[in-house]
Parts: structure tokens; C-alpha cells; sequence
């Protein structure tokens, strides 16, 4: 298969791994990355640093992997201004399609910009051994280009349909995670109330009924603690990107909502919400 030049910025936790998964899979890699270590450490891999962002644009397809909205507004629009003609932008920002259909008054010409949501869930240890699952959304051959680069670090990709659908799809599985994240961590704690070692309950739950991927997460990270320490900022976007992305269509989150919201994890209040009106 022939390679592609990859343009990639957002080479954090799960960035890094993506980027050293593309290079050994024979891609070319036009990396914008503002820490110094880790432009050494890829470009020892054979990445190409560039000095401006908008120096990755020149690619076949432009993989971001920014934090949430307010970088994809902050950096993407030149990026996607001196995109090519038939080059693809791959977005793995866990955020809100507004913030991606933004984007496409900056594409040269008026011609909108060739999007593909690349939403995943998975860690960077699932990246590095190429298990990150990834959910696509985007114009069918869209996203068959998209499936050549999200297959080097991926192993289950589903397409959800067209732009929009991947976002909404990642954004109802971190909402139920969030949701049932507080539960375990409510459980934990009242276990520990009747006397009984987190472990314990956790090791129960990693074979019984009552568990899930929180509780396998909660231990892998060594309890309640550092568990809420690591997920609290990541889920507090994540249930603010989903109430303001789903909060004014006719889908009833309420109840969703309130569970992600009520727990040890201090998420914020629970909005009240009316069809058709974003709090």
C-alpha cells in the first residue's frame, strides 16, 4: 500500500504513540509539536518537525489531535486554509461538531473542508499496541482513506455515518462512562464504610456482575484516588461537550446527565434541560 504524507499536531499522551505507530507503519510524518523533547524524541523516529503549524498542511491528510473546541477554533483554521484540494483532515477531539463545521469557511475557495471525526476510546497503551478503538464519521471515501492512518494504531474502527454521527457517538459513551463512574466510585466508597478493602471490592467487580470498564480503569489506576485525579479534567470537558452538543436536540439526556453529574467527582451542577434550548 502506498504511504501517505501525514501532517500531525497534538502529539501529547495519546498523540505521541499515534505518531511513532504511523512512522513504523511506513508513513511520512510532518509533525508541529511545541515541546522541544518531543519533537527530538520523533524526529529520532524519522518525523519531520515544522516551524509553523500551517506547515503541516501540506499532506494528503492532516491528523489533529488537540484538547477540545477552544484549540481546534484557536489552531486549525489556518491549518485548514492552506489545506490542498482532496487533502482530509482527521479530528480526534473529543468536542462538538460546531466547533468542526466551523472550519469550513476557512477552506480555500468556499469549497468547505473535507472532514472525517476520528473519536476513539482507548489509552495510550492501547495505541501503542494498536487497539485503540475508533469511531468515524465523514463521506464514505472519506473515510476509507481515513481507515489507512487510523488502522496503524487502531484495532476496531466502526464508521457511524456521516460528519457529526462520531462525535455524538463518543459523546453518549463518555457521558454513560462518566455516569458510571460515579456509581462505582459511590459503591467503593460505601464498601468502605461497611468495612471492606477497595481491592477487594474491586477485584469482586473485575469478575462479576456489577463491573465495567470504570471499575477495571479505577484499579488499573490503583483506586478511587489517583483514578479521580487522572479522569476528573477529561470528564469535565467531556459532559460540557455533550450537554452543549446535545442539550438542544430533542434526545432527553436528563437523566444521562444527572447521573454523570452526582458523585465524588465533582463534574458541576446538573443543568436543567429544555428541548431546543442549550443552557
Amino acid at each position: 500500500m502506498t504511504a501517505l504524507t501525514v501532517g500531525f499536531i497534538g502529539a501529547g499522551r495519546i498523540g505521541e504513540p499515534m505518531v511513532e505507530r504511523l512512522l513504523a507503519a511506513g508513513h511520512r510524518v510532518r509533525l508541529y509539536a511545541r515541546r522541544p523533547e518531543v519533537r527530538n524524541r520523533l524526529a529520532a523516529l524519522g518525523a519531520e518537525p515544522v516551524a509553523l503549524v500551517r506547515d503541516i498542511a501540506a499532506a494528503d491528510i492532516v491528523v489533529s489531535c488537540l484538547f477540545g473546541d477552544d484549540q481546534i477554533s484557536a489552531v486549525l483554521p489556518e491549518v485548514v486554509a492552506a489545506m490542498p484540494e482532496g487533502a482530509i483532515l482527521l479530528s480526534h477531539t473529543t468536542g462538538t461538531p460546531d466547533a468542526l463545521d466551523g472550519l469550513d469557511r476557512f477552506a480555500p475557495n468556499g469549497r468547505g473542508a473535507t472532514i472525517v471525526e476520528a473519536s476513539f476510546s482507548g489509552t495510550p497503551e492501547a495505541v501503542r499496541a494498536g487497539e485503540l478503538v475508533v469511531f468515524l464519521g465523514g463521506a464514505p471515501g472519506d473515510i476509507a482513506t481515513a481507515r489507512r492512518v487510523v488502522g496503524c494504531y487502531a484495532g476496531t474502527v466502526i464508521a457511524t455515518g456521516g460528519r457529526g454521527s462520531a462525535l455524538r457517538v463518543k459523546l453518549l459513551n463518555n457521558l454513560l462512562f462518566a455516569a458510571v463512574s460515579q456509581l462505582t466510585l459511590q459503591s467503593l466508597a460505601a464498601g468502605r464504610g461497611l468495612g471492606i478493602e477497595e481491592g477487594v471490592l474491586l477485584e469482586v467487580l473485575s469478575i462479576s456482575s456489577g463491573g465495567s470498564t470504570a471499575g477495571r480503569y479505577i484499579a488499573a489506576r490503583g483506586g478511587s484516588e489517583s483514578f479521580t485525579a487522572a479522569v476528573a479534567p477529561f470528564l469535565r470537558k467531556d459532559v460540557a461537550a455533550c450537554r452543549d452538543a446535545l442539550g438542544a436536540t430533542d434526545a432527553d439526556i436528563g437523566t444521562l446527565l444527572a447521573a454523570a453529574c452526582t458523585g465524588p467527582i465533582d463534574l458541576g451542577a446538573v443543568p436543567t434541560l429544555e428541548k431546543g434550548v442549550v443552557p
